[in-house]
This record gives structure tokens, sequence and C-alpha cells, in this order.
């Protein structure tokens, strides 16, 4: 038995509380009360004693160092401490406010956050920054040397998990009650190492030095239930006995709003065995097995699955997704039913009903890997809380609402019917439930239509037998999102268009959005200075204020200080490449970015093709007139993706040839960014002249790394694909280099019977490019090397139409060269990409679902106010002054 149900077996029997005993509770909270703890009060730009105090006793405290031993991450750990200690009042009184308030809270279910660094955003949303940077300069310290110690916390693979961590920002800084739940990782996305041209990977051992921003929680220890038999009851009720128990321990870590007083929290669940040691088996010798079982339990959180965009139904990946969802729930239901304090405590009132659930509780699936919390939810109503199936039903749908991020069919989760049955007996009979039901209303609506039945079934029965994730939450939802408005069509129109033909209403857009605290503020200083400089800084918390902008694109003073901006970024990054990888390049040349996770779909392989034609052409007329270009290409292929691996290795033995040829003259230099990643992102976007988005139109739901080039103020190069279209509608046609074929012109390509060949013989350049891959050229070694890549498109169809968009690809790079020579007309397209960019707030999209999907509102916490922020010559763009008079009687 676990300590929190041995609690509630004491709570269960305590008599009643006297009102004497409440009152000595309550004044014993007060004295405790965290608003006035010594020294954070004190942190005023007059007085930063405290917060040199604070750090020292950390480190000489906590971390038991002094200034003999101390390294540099010690002092990186005593500077997390004290922000810490700075976030913690807040937290205390937001979470305080939720139990005194009971709002409608948000509950973001997401097998990925992919947080990057939080020291440096901690500092800036708490206002702080400017203070610890004098502080510590004082001290002997850089900040900036601190920050580069933390590692990334890489809990997700690329857009999806980075979409969740930005989310959660957006929601601290809009005030919104709201929950993060995820899974806490020992090792995240794997540590990219180029080895001879070839990617290898290696442990993120992003724990090795332990984590100062988390706080264990293991008062709130849950169990989670795997395997096991159901036995059917004489009352017509199902159990599910004899299951295998992993325990779900919580680690909770501050998220702070901007400025706010608002201090959120995302959970993270860690596997734990019931078990710390089966001592029969050691003292017969045998210490594996005494261990093996307890390794196997907290196997579930030891690794992030990399992502390919090819779903393989792996037993632990599964176990992955219901630990998550069933430890989140059973968290979700305390907080329900002990809606006053969040723990059961006699003399505190309780919920015993569920008729407010959906009205208190809203949950959000980010994709499907969380889509097992619907029959989890039914399982929880229906066995054990002895509801009906019809009134469970009715407040799971309108309580789930779920977000879709993939086209690619290849992608959609489909669960083997014998791996469910295995892993999860009961929620396998649920889930078969579902479908029945779901189905007889298919049938009453569209009577006699058999294939329709077939389409829309969350059981697939073609080929191995399986459940239709997809399905399944589109069908336990009451609100269905695509994550941009392409997207949003695809899915009504193709993907889900039977579902929409049955629930119109369920299907809606939400553009995502990136949060520009950190992918404007924090990565780029000389930017959001001069912004601010010239609008002021509502722009922090209201990106549509960036469209003040516009009145400076003719202003020369201003165009000149934009491009001053960006020069200093491509400085910036040029010494980090020099210094990583010995590689000087000349930061006046375009810098041409393209970043992103490595997959066929996003098309590299296209941008290889550019860069070897460039290549062609200043070979045959090596004393022609030539855009200098450095070519920067940087993501991580899954460990297990063939294609995207020779990718890595294509484009590193073109940048062999290419970087040493003398007839080049340093007119292209191309460099492979080793572990690409939230910090080194940072570095990225800021200098980046040129953004390459050129996804094959219809491929890419979104795209979030086009939105933050586009407000650090780079031109993309892109298809009509995903957000793309948005960003063109925003900026202006004339401001965005569009190229290659739309959704429409893809499908009626496909369906006249694509010929890639027939490209490939038209196009001269294009031919001398394919052949010299073929060839060995890049690869004399190994001549054959690349042939799969070749086969790919010439033997194998080109899936992704490379070919057929190549020629209008090289044009629309021609045409970018001859605008890059203009470098006012340049600036100002940039000026305008910047001024933009306010629809791509996460704010926005935030907005956007608490509004209509969710139903929530704010909530401001009245002991706080806004501050006042002033500019700093010294500390960075932003540092807190005192409340105005009027502010502190308010």
């Amino acid at each position: 038995m676990s300590s929190l149900d041995l609690r509630r077996e004491k709570l269960a029997g305590e008599k009643p509380v006297t009102d004497e005993e409440l009152q000595a509770r309550r004044r014993r909270q007060e004295s405790i009360s965290f608003d006035y703890v010594a020294g954070l009060e004190q942190l005023t730009e007059d007085n930063m004693s405290a917060l040199r105090n604070l750090f020292n006793r950390h480190l000489h405290c906590t971390l038991a160092k002094d200034l003999s031993i101390a390294t540099e991450r010690d002092y990186y750990l005593s500077l997390s401490y004290t922000v810490r200690d700075h976030v913690m009042a807040g937290w205390h009184r937001t979470q305080a406010e939720y139990y005194r308030t009971d709002p409608k809270r948000v509950f973001y279910l997401s097998l990925e956050f992919y947080m990057g660094r939080t020291l440096t955003n901690m500092m800036i949303n708490l206002g702080i920054r400017g203070l610890c940077t004098r502080a510590l300069h004082q001290m002997g310290l850089k900040i900036e040397e601190l920050e580069e110690v933390e590692p990334d916390a890489g809990l997700g693979n690329g857009g999806l998990g980075r979409l969740a961590a930005c989310f959660l920002d957006s929601m601290a800084t809009l005030s919104l009650p709201a929950y993060g739940y995820g899974i806490r990782y020992e090792y995240g996305i794997f540590t990219q190492r180029i080895r001879d041209g070839y990617q290898e990977e290696i442990p993120d051992e992003w724990l090795s030095y332990g984590n100062p921003w988390e706080i264990s929680r293991p008062e709130y220890l849950l169990p989670v239930h795997f395997y096991g038999d159901v036995k059917w009851l004489p009352n017509g009720q199902f159990e599910w006995e004899g299951s295998q128990v992993v325990l779900a321990l919580p680690f909770d870590t501050p998220v702070p709003g901007y400025r706010n007083s608002t201090v959120n929290t995302m959970r993270l669940w860690s596997a734990k065995s019931p078990n710390s040691f089966d001592f029969s088996y050691f003292n017969h010798g045998d210490y594996i097995k005494a261990v093996i079982d307890r390794n196997l339990a907290e196997n579930i959180s030891r690794v992030l699955y990399p992502n390919d965009n090819v779903f393989e139904g792996k037993e632990l990946r599964l176990k992955q997704e219901y630990f998550l969802v069933s430890a989140t729930l059973q968290d979700i239901i305390r907080r329900y039913k002990n809606y006053r304090t969040g723990v059961r405590e006699a003399g505190q009132p309780m919920r015993s009903t569920y008729d407010l659930f959906a009205k208190k509780c809203a949950i959000q699936l980010n994709d499907t890997h969380p889509s097992m919390a619907i029959p989890e939810l039914m399982r929880i109503f229906v066995d054990l809380e002895g509801m009906s199936w019809a009134v469970a039903w009715n407040i799971c749908t309108e309580t789930f609402s779920y977000t879709n991020h993939t086209i690619l069919p290849e992608a959609l989760e489909r669960w083997p019917v014998s791996l469910v049955e295995r892993v999860l007996p009961r929620h396998l009979m649920i889930i078969y439930e579902i479908n029945r039901r779901h189905l007889d209303h298919v049938t009453t609506m569209f009577p006699g239509d058999i294939d329709r039945r077939s389409q829309m079934s969350c059981v697939d029965e073609y080929g191995e037998k399986s459940v239709n994730m997809a399905h399944l939450s589109i069908v336990g939802s009451h609100a269905v999102n695509g994550v941009a408005a392409l997207h949003s069509e695809i899915l009504k129109n193709s993907t889900f268009k039977s579902f929409y033909e049955l629930w119109p209403h369920k299907f809606q857009n939400k553009t995502n959005g990136i949060t520009p605290r950190r992918w404007l503020l924090l990565c780029n200083v000389p930017l959001a200075t001069l912004i601010t400089e010239r609008i002021g800084e509502g722009w922090v918390t209201d990106l549509d204020q960036l469209a003040k902008l516009k009145e400076f694109v003719n202003d020369d003073e201003f165009i000149n200080l934009f491009m001053e901006a960006k020069l200093v970024n491509k400085q910036r990054l040029a010494k980090y490449l020099v210094n990583e990888y010995g590689i000087e390049v000349n930061p006046n040349s375009m810098f041409d970015i393209q970043v992103k996770r490595m997959h066929e779909y996003k098309r590299q392989l296209l941008n290889v093709l550019h860069i070897i034609t460039l290549y062609n052409r200043i070979k045959r007329d090596p004393k022609g007139h030539f855009v200098p270009r450095t070519i920067l290409i940087g993501g991580k292929a899954a460990p297990g993706y063939y294609m995207a691996k020779m990718i890595i290795k294509l484009i590193n033995s073109v940048a062999d040839v290419v970087n040493k040829d003398p007839d080049i003259c340093g007119r292209i230099k191309i460099i492979f960014l080793e572990n690409y990643r939230v910090s080194l992102a940072e570095k990225v976007f800021p200098a980046a002249d040129l953004s390459q988005q050129i996804s094959l139109a219809g491929t890419e739901a979104s795209g979030t790394g086009n939105m933050k080039f586009m407000i650090n103020g780079a031109l993309t190069i892109g298809t009509l694909d995903g957000a793309n279209i948005e960003m063109r509608q925003e900026c202006g046609p004339e401001n965005i280099f569009i190229f290659g074929m739309t959704v429409e012109e893809v499908e009626a390509l496909k369906r006249s019977g694509y010929d890639p060949l027939k490209f490939y013989n038209s196009n001269a350049e294009l031919k001398q490019v394919l052949d010299q891959i073929r060839s060995g050229y890049f690869s004399p070694e190994a001549p054959d090397r690349f042939h799969n890549l070749v086969d790919s498109l010439l033997v194998h169809g080109d899936r992704f139409c490379l070919l057929a968009d190549y020629a209008s690809y090289i044009a629309c790079q021609d045409e970018i060269s001859k605008e890059f020579l203009d470098k006012r007309k340049w600036a100002q397209k940039c000026i305008l990409n910047t001024a933009s960019g306010g629809f791509f707030s996460s704010d926005r999209t935030i907005m956007q679902y608490a509004d209509e999907i969710w139903n929530a509102e704010p909530v401001y916490l009245k002991a706080t106010s806004p501050r006042r922020k002033a500019r700093s010559s010294s500390g960075g763009p932003f540092v807190e002054s005192p409340p105005k008079a009027e502010e502190t009687k308010a």
C-alpha cells in the first residue's frame, strides 16, 4: 500500500475537526506564509546585497562549496537556486489563488516538452536578469558564462515538443490556470555527433548534475497498472485484476508568466518500481535478478523515443503513453474532488459527484500520444465510480479536445490489437464499446454506407488488426483542430473528411505560434533593444504592436540600425562557428539556413541539389560574380532512419569538396550544425538572412521555425505549405519568396502519373547534379555510397517531388541572389517581416484555444500589480523599476 493510500485511510477514520482546530491550523498557515521570506522582497535595483547573500548561501550551504573549490557549474547552480527562490512566492500564491477561486483549469497533456534552458528565460520573465547580471559582475562573475553551463532539457524531438513549451509560457503570461503534464525522461533526445560525416547518437544525460528547477513530490506518488486480466462481476461491472503496478513520481517545475506574478506548473512523471529490492534473489547470490524487476519498471521513463514520422508499435512506447495518462487523470481527479486544497483533508469541502467535471476541467491532447486518456477516463467513471455509460461518455467528450499535428498517413498511430489486449486488456474492451456505439451512430446518419463505416472505424480491420488512435481521438473529443489554415483544410477535405461530414462543428483551426519572450526578447537582444527604443516594450506581451515598425520602413537611420543589429548577431554566430568547427565565415555573406528535423518530406536534399548547382556554376565561371553564401544546415535524424542519415552524410561530403575547392574562393561555405537544439537555435535564428521552408506543399502541418526566423528579420524561401501561407498573407507576397507546386498541382501531377525521369532528362543542370552524386564525385573513396539517394528520386518515384520543384526552386534562389545585392531593399523586406510577425505569437494561439475550445478564463492575482519596466544601459534591455505610488495604492 502506498503512502498516499495509508494517509487516505487515516483521514477516513478521523473525527470531524472542531472550529478551534481549524482556527489553529489557519494561524499556523499564516505564520509560515511565503509572502515575507527574508531577502526575497529586497530584490530591487537599489539593493542587490540580498541577491548576493542568497547566492553565497546556496554556494556554501546548499552545495557545500567555498571559493577555493567552487567550479563554474557550482556558480551556475547557486544562481539557479537563487532565481528559483525568487519564483517560489509567486508559485505558492498562484496555486493558492486557483484553489480559492476554483476556476476552470486547463490540463495540457503532451508526451514531449522541449524546454531547452530555463535560467535565462526564468530571469527575464521574473524581470531580474539585469539585477542578477550586475550582482554577479560585482562578484567577478559573467552571467553569460554561467548561462552556457546549463544543459538543454531536450524532452522533445522538435516542433511538437517546442510548441508545448511555448504554450506553457503563454498560458502563464496570460494568467490562465493551466498545468502541463508529461514524462520526466532520464535521457532526452540523443546528443548528435558527426564522425566522418555520419551521424552518431550519444545518450543525452541531461540529469547527470541534477536539475535545480524541479521539485520532487513523493507525497503524490500514484500507481499505474499494466497487463492482468478482466473479471466480469455478477452486477454487470468489470474488474481489472492481477495487474503489474508501476509507481508514478511527480516532479514539478515552476513556469512563470512574463512579469505578471502568475507561476503555473509543469508536472513530469518518473516511473518507479513498487519493490525496491527482492532480497530472496539477493540472498541466493543472484544480484542481477534482484534488481531486474525494478529496472524493467523504471524503463518506462528512461528514454524519449526519437520521432522519424513513421509509426512503429513498440510496447515500451504504449506503456509510456498510458503511464502518462493514468497518472495524470488520477492527479486531475484529485484536484477536482479536493477543489479547495488539492488534498483530502478533514474539515475541507470535497466534490462527491462529477456533474461539474467538464465545467472545471479542460484536457487538451497534444497529438494522439495521450489519447489513451479517453478509454482510461471512461474506465474510471464506469468501473470505479459506477456511472452509466451515457453519462460518463457525455462528460468525457465535453472534457477532451484533440490537436492533430501530422498529415503523413504513416505517422498516424495505430496500435496492434494484440498488443493493447495484452498490456491494457480492459481498455481494449472499452475501445470496442466506444467503436460499436460510434459505428451505430454512423449507420443511423448514413444508412447503407458500408464503406463509410469502414473508413470511420476506430479499429482497422485491414492487415494487422489495430486501433486507430486518431479516429479514437476525434470520436472522444468535442473539438479537433489543425495547426495552420491549410493543414486544417486538408484534415476536413481529405484526411478526416468522413468525420468532418458527420461532425463539422468539431473541426477548427488554431495556427501555431511562438513565444516572443524566448524567440525575440531573450535570443536577440540587439533587435529587441532597438524595437523597444522605437515603439516601447508593450510588444513583449502584445506582439501585434510590432506592426508599428512599418512606420520606419523608409527611415534610413532605422534601416541602418536594424541591419547593424543583424550584423552583430551574424558576428556572434560566426565566432561560434570558428570555435566549434574551425571554419571562418564572412559575416557579410548571405546566411542561408535550414534547421529542422531531418526527414525526406522536409526536403533537405533539395537544398543540397541547389548547393551543388551553385558549385557547378562557379566551377564553370570561376571569375564570375556570385553572391557569397554561408549555408548552414542542422537537424537530427532518427537513429533508425537510413535515408535521413544518408542525407546528413551527403551534406558533409559536399561540404568537404566545396569548402576546400580553390576555385570557390570562399564564395560558398557549407557547415552542418552538429547537435541542433534549442540553445543553438537561439544563436541561429537572429543571424539568418534567408530561411529555408521548402517542404512539399501539403506535407508540413504548420512549422514554427519559419515564424522564429520571420520575427528575427530573415526572409523566407518556401512553398505554399503549412504556416508559410499565412506568413505570405501577413507580410505580403512581395516580401517572401514562394516557389513550387501548390497542393492542388501536386495532387494533379500524381494523378496524371508523375515521372521524375522526365524532369531529369529535360534539365541539364539537374541531370549534372544527380550524375555527380551517383558517380561518386563527392565520395571518390566509395563511388556507390549515395546510389540509394539518387535511386529514391529516379527509380522509386521521388515521393516528395524534388525533381518536379527543382527548376522553380533554382529560379527563386537566383531571384534571391539579385535581391540581396540591393541592401536597402533587402533591409526593408526584413523590417516588414519582423513588423508582420504579430499574428504568430503563441499568446494569440492560446487565447483562441481558451476562448473557442477550453472556455477558460484568466485568474489574476489580487495581491500583485504590474510593474513598470525601464531601459538599462548595463543590464540588458529591461530591469525592474519600483511601482508608482498609485499602483501601490491599487
